[in-house]
């Protein structure tokens, strides 16, 4: 196996606390290792993963686990885990690993998972949903969907994802998140290939020629997957698009660094919305 074999690869290092005695990474962690790039595998097919198994009515149980040692990983070693689904059968799912450093390969696994009632764990056959997910990942194909439109068409699957966000995380109160610009504004949402919307923003119009973006939200445990960079790119599309100049957002603070990285500035002082401290940023569009 080579690193070209995996479209997956999820990146740690070795920490001193999974180093035995002999200064090398202690047999066991390798499958904790695994188990770690497995949660996420499942990021990557921007599947929240209980609630997605709740939604195909079941859960995936570990049926066999079997590891090859190649050399060993010491501390402060930088590892690249590979995960890869080799094969779906009738109820199983077989996902062949495997933990470089660089180039090198150290360790090679297969995990066998059954797909299964969580209340009997006895098998059931593995959704033909969940099987066309996987399919199409390993396939390079994309696993999101962004799509825009009104409040009216994609007002529901918003309100979802930003009351789990703003109203329940943040404790932000309902009567400030709620307001009439929802029904004027441009709504993206990204969904998954199993139908999930996963992430949300809207666009607005702020003066002449000047977009507002606003209530960027994504589903906690898909944050830093590239959810949200999607919804983000699919706004400033439509504002180019209608001939806008410029982009401007109020950043919360901890998401300063993600817009950033999409060529917004910051710009001004910090202030509070909600409570919650926050910068404008404002980035330059090119017209369409």
């Amino acid at each position: 196996m080579n690193r070209r074999d995996f479209r997956f690869l999820h990146r740690l290092r070795v920490r001193w606390a999974e180093v035995d005695m002999q200064k090398i990474v202690f047999n066991a962690h390798y499958l904790m290792y695994f188990d770690t790039a497995v949660a996420d595998y499942w990021r990557a097919l921007a599947m929240p993963y209980e609630e997605a198994m709740r939604l195909l009515d079941g859960d995936l149980y570990v049926k066999k686990a079997t590891i090859e040692f190649s050399a060993s990983a010491r501390m402060d070693d930088r590892l690249d885990v590979g995960l890869r689904c080799s094969r779906v059968g009738t109820s199983s799912i077989l996902f062949t690993g495997a933990i470089f450093r660089g180039d090198e390969l150290l360790v090679g696994c297969e995990l066998v998972y059954v797909f299964a009632d969580p209340a009997t764990q006895t098998s059931r056959p593995v959704p033909p949903a969940l099987r066309e997910l996987l399919g199409v990942f390993e396939a390079g194909e994309p696993v999101l969907r962004v799509r825009t439109g009104s409040w009216d068409e994609l007002g529901e699957a918003a309100q979802r994802i930003r009351t789990e966000v703003f109203v329940q995380e943040q404790r932000i109160p309902a009567d400030l998140e709620w307001d009439e610009a929802d029904r004027t504004a441009l709504h993206a949402v990204a969904f998954n290939r199993l139908g999930q919307p996963v992430a949300t923003g809207r666009l607005l119009a702020q003066s002449p020629g000047v977009a507002r973006i606003g209530r960027m939200a994504v589903q906690r445990v898909l944050r830093g997957s590239g959810v949200g960079r999607d919804v983000l790119q699919a706004l400033l599309a439509a504002a180019a698009a209608r001939g806008d100049h410029e982009a401007v957002l109020h950043a919360q603070r901890s998401a300063a660094g993600f817009y950033l990285g999409m060529g917004f500035e910051a710009r001004g002082a910090e202030f509070e919305e909600a409570g919650i401290p926050h910068i404008e940023m404002a980035r330059a569009l090119a017209v369409a």
